[in-house]
């Protein structure tokens, strides 16, 4: 039998976030399927937030994708299974400014229903809408190590997002 998404309300997500983002991964990806870009990401976190549904995901300004958050109002987060950790690993050290990471990887984007694009074999997918966004300034750092994050100094961007829809493996 072929696996099918299924639209879930938020509440209803039964994953651990600490183990789905910090050690799962996931794709964020923005832009329609005729023009996006995806990377892999392993910082972030969901919650509530202004009364809202949110996640904040962390972009680097010299990542392709940053280029695609800013030109756009909405974002996915994609989860996977083990099997497609191979497919991560490239879309996390490639950049689609070099290679097509589809076709690089057999991931095969779809559109969503927030006019943002998903990839077919996610399991789990978390589609967005930008809220807020705020740099990271090192001079905030209440702990000198962070710093060690930031080889060359390339603070992120942290975006918050409204979670629109999320759909689960069923």
């Amino acid at each position: 039998m072929d696996k099918e998404l299924k639209a879930i309300k938020v509440n209803e997500l039964t994953d651990n976030v600490f183990s789905l983002i910090g050690k799962d991964w996931m794709l964020i990806t923005s832009g329609t399927v005729d023009n996006y870009n995806t990377m892999t990401a392993s910082w972030g976190g969901m919650g509530y937030l202004w009364n809202k549904n949110v996640c904040f995901i962390f972009v680097r300004p010299s990542r392709y994708t940053y280029e695609f958050m800013e030109q756009n109002d909405t974002f996915s987060l994609n989860f996977f299974t083990d099997e497609w950790r191979n497919a991560l690993t490239i879309c996390g050290k490639k950049s689609g400014r070099d290679i097509d990471k589809a076709k690089e990887t057999g991931l095969k984007p779809i559109p969503g229903n927030n006019q943002t694009t998903s990839f077919e074999q996610a399991r789990l997918i978390i589609e967005c809408k930008k809220l807020y966004f705020q740099d990271i300034i090192p001079e905030q750092f209440l702990d000198p190590s962070l710093e060690k994050n930031y080889n060359g100094g390339d603070y992120h961007r942290m975006y918050v997002g409204e979670i629109l829809s999320v759909k689960n493996l069923t």
